[in-house]
C-alpha cells in the first residue's frame, strides 16, 4: 500500500470536543463515563454521552438532516479547524476530487424511535415530519457531510458494526490508489439510542460500573457515542517534518459467531497480519497497540491470544474504552485519533480504570501511562459477525 498523509483530524466524545480535551483526559486519567441518564433509559450502567449535542443546530438549508447522529457530525466538522482544512484542500484538488468515506452503525435510529412513539394512535402512521432517508438511513451521514463541506467526489457509508470507521481508511486508500480521488474525508459518527442500550443489555454485555478492559473482574462494555474525521491525502515525495502517514490497513471476517469473536482470535490476528504486510513491516516494528479491548470476558481473551501470538508479550498495549466507552461504529476513528496523538506526543496511554489485571491474559497491558518515542502504532477495531480491521500509523520515512 502506498502511504497516505493524515493532514488534519477532529474528534468529539464524552471526553470533550477536540484533540486537546482528549489528550488532557488521557494525561490526567479523567474518564467520560457517567451513570446512564440518557433519554428514557432505566438501566444500571455507565455511558459516554457527549455534552452539547442537544444545543447543536443543523444549518437551516439542511434542516431535514436534523438528528442526533448528524448533530454529532456537525460538532466534529467544526472542531479542531477541520472544516477549514477541508475547504483549503477543496481549493487545491477541486470539490470533485475529494472522496467522503464514512461509517456509522446506529446512524439516526433515535429519530425513528421518537417518531414511533409519536405515531397516529388510530392509523399507526408515523409523523409527516419524520424523514427516514435524511435521518435514520446510514446513507444520511455521507449526504449531510458532503453537502456541509461542499464536496462532490465519490461518497459512501460503511456499516460493519464496530469495525466501521476503521475500515473506511482502507476504503479511502483503495479509492485514491484507483485514481478516483486525490484526497478523502474519512471517519464518521455513532450516537446513543435506546435500541443500542437495551440491545446490548439484552445480550448481557453491559457493565454496571465503568468498563475495565483486561481486568480480572471485567463485567462488560460501557456504551458511548462520538464523532471524528480525518483528511487523507496522497503522500508528498518529500513529506514535511512531523507528517504522520497511514502506513497499512488490514481487514478480515472470520464469521465465527454473530456476537462472539473466534475464541483464538484468528480473524483478529489475520487483520493485524494483513496490516503489517500492507505496510511492509514486521511485528517487532510496532511500538504500541491501541486494542479493541471492550472489557467483555470473551472479547478481551480472544484479542489477547491474537496479540501475543503475533506480537509476543513485550509490545505495550492498552484499551482507551475505559475513558470514552465503546462508541461502536465510531470506535475506529476515535481510537485512530488517539493513536495519532500518541505518536505526536510520545504518550503511551494506560488504562487506570483497570484495577486488577486478569492473570490469564499475557499481553503487556498498561494500567499507567508511559512516555517514550513511538514510530509506528497499530489500532484494532473488531465488530459483530467477525468483521475485523487493523490500521498502522507512523512517521513519514
Amino acid at each position: 500500500m502506498q502511504p497516505l498523509s493524515l493532514s488534519h483530524m477532529s474528534i468529539v466524545s464524552s471526553l470533550g470536543a477536540g484533540q486537546d480535551a482528549t489528550l488532557d483526559a488521557l494525561l490526567t486519567g479523567r474518564g467520560g463515563l457517567k451513570p446512564c441518564r440518557f433519554e428514557t433509559a432505566t438501566l444500571d450502567t455507565h455511558i459516554g454521552e457527549v455534552d452539547g449535542v442537544e444545543d447543536t443546530r443543523i444549518p437551516d438549508d439542511l434542516a431535514n438532516f436534523d438528528c442526533r447522529n448528524n448533530r454529532l457530525a456537525e460538532m466534529a466538522l467544526h472542531t479542531d479547524g477541520f472544516a477549514a482544512a477541508v475547504a483549503s484542500a477543496r481549493e487545491r484538488y477541486g470539490a470533485d476530487r475529494i472522496g467522503v468515506f464514512l461509517g456509522t452503525s446506529t446512524s439516526g435510529i433515535l429519530s425513528a424511535e421518537l417518531a414511533f412513539r409519536a405515531r397516529d394512535p388510530q392509523t399507526g402512521a408515523l409523523p409527516s415530519t419524520f424523514s427516514f432517508a435524511t435521518t435514520h438511513s446510514t446513507g444520511s451521514l455521507a449526504d449531510f457531510v458532503r453537502l456541509r463541506l461542499g464536496l462532490t467526489g465519490p461518497a459512501f457509508v460503511v456499516s460493519s458494526a464496530c469495525a466501521t470507521t476503521s475500515k473506511v481508511f482502507a476504503n479511502a486508500a483503495r479509492m485514491i490508489a484507483a485514481g478516483l480521488c486525490d484526497a478523502a474525508v474519512v471517519g464518521g459518527a455513532d450516537s446513543l439510542c435506546l435500541t443500542t442500550l437495551y440491545g446490548f443489555h439484552s445480550l448481557e454485555l453491559v457493565s454496571p460500573t465503568p468498563c475495565r478492559p483486561f481486568d480480572a473482574d471485567r463485567g462488560g462494555v460501557s456504551l458511548g457515542e462520538a464523532a471524528g474525521f480525518a483528511l487523507l491525502e496522497r503522500a508528498a515525495a518529500r513529506p514535511a517534518p512531523g507528517t504522520i502517514h497511514l502506513l497499512g490497513a488490514g481487514e478480515s471476517n472470520d464469521a465465527h459467531h454473530m456476537s462472539t469473536p473466534h475464541p483464538e482470535g484468528l480473524g483478529a490476528r489475520l487483520a493485524m497480519e494483513r496490516a503489517l504486510t500492507s505496510a511492509g513491516l514486521r511485528p517487532a516494528d510496532i511500538d504500541y497497540v491501541n486494542l479493541h479491548g471492550t472489557a467483555t470476558t470473551y472479547g478481551d481473551a480472544a484479542e489477547d491470544q491474537a496479540i501475543t501470538g503475533l506480537l509476543g508479550t513485550r509490545t505495550p498495549v492498552s484499551s482507551t474504552k475505559g475513558y470514552t466507552g465503546h462508541t461502536l461504529g465510531a470506535a475506529g476513528i476515535v481510537e485512530a485519533i488517539v493513536s495519532v496523538l500518541a505518536l505526536r506526543t510520545g504518550l503511551i496511554p494506560g488504562s487506570p480504570q483497570t484495577l486488577t489485571l486478569d492473570p490469564v491474559l499475557r499481553s503487556r497491558y498498561l494500567q499507567a501511562n508511559e512516555q517514550g518515542r513511538l514510530d509506528r502504532v497499530m489500532t484494532n477495531s473488531f465488530g459483530f459477525g467477525g468483521s475485523n480491521s487493523s490500521l498502522i500509523f507512523g512517521w513519514a520515512a
